[in-house]
């Protein structure tokens, strides 16, 4: 299992509900588009699968 992941938000985090947008900052997204590298923890992967539908998670 790799250490790391890119995270990438594909849409668009006005109009989610306010635990949504809070896993997204929890994990540094704050553009579209924009990709961060976080650990691969149980709490970024249970942030991630939150929020799944927005996200696109490759492993490095």
């Amino acid at each position: 299992m790799s250490n790391m992941l890119n995270v990438t938000m594909t849409k668009s985090r006005f109009g989610r509900l306010p635990n949504h947008r809070a896993c997204l900052k929890g994990l540094g997204l704050r553009k579209i588009n924009q990709t961060v590298s976080v650990l691969n923890t149980p709490e970024n992967r249970g942030m991630i699968n939150k929020v799944a539908y927005m996200l696109k998670v490759e492993e490095v």
